[in-house]
């Protein structure tokens, strides 16, 4: 007589160890990877952030430059030949000598890749260095609004 045993032959699929198995080995890899994505993220939004700064500081120093060479005009006293407003470095100043032209230093206000928004805290050169208020009589440096803290610790608002 023969004995009848199933065979595994013909059958498909998996056991459920091998099921548990391969579902914790998914859990551990997918573990990993996420602090490694928003490790990503934050650095990209750290990057974008440093040229914006850059972007505007450099806009804002070759205003300076102008006013300076009395290229642009006319520059109020109190200014010290820095820029009004980030609006104004959009809008564009009249050229010495040239009434009907032009000259702007920014294409548009860049994002806040930290707050998303087109707001950013400007120093006038009275404010202290550290000040988080603008005393309004010009625009020296930018900051971003936001109170997170870079990796090592810096406050983004102190780039």
């Amino acid at each position: 007589m023969k004995s009848r045993i199933p065979s595994r032959r013909g059958r498909r699929g998996f056991t459920l160890v091998e099921l548990v198995v391969a579902f914790t080995i998914m859990l551990i890899l997918s573990t990993m990877a996420l602090p490694l994505a928003r490790y990503t993220v934050r650095r990209e939004k750290e990057k974008a952030l440093i040229e914006a700064l850059e972007e505007m500081r450099h806009a804002i120093d070759h205003y300076k430059d102008m006013a300076d060479q009395q290229k642009i005009g006319p520059v109020k006293l109190d200014t010290y030949g820095y820029p009004e407003s980030l609006q104004s470095l959009v809008d564009g100043v009249k050229l010495t000598g040239s009434p009907d032209k032009k000259m702007k230093f920014l294409r548009r206000i860049p994002m806040d890749p930290m707050t998303h928004t087109r707001e950013w805290g400007v120093r006038s050169m009275q404010d202290d260095p550290d000040s988080q208020a603008w005393g309004g009589q010009n625009v020296f440096d930018v900051y971003t609004k936001s109170q997170d803290k870079a990796a090592d610790g810096t406050p983004y608002a102190e780039w």
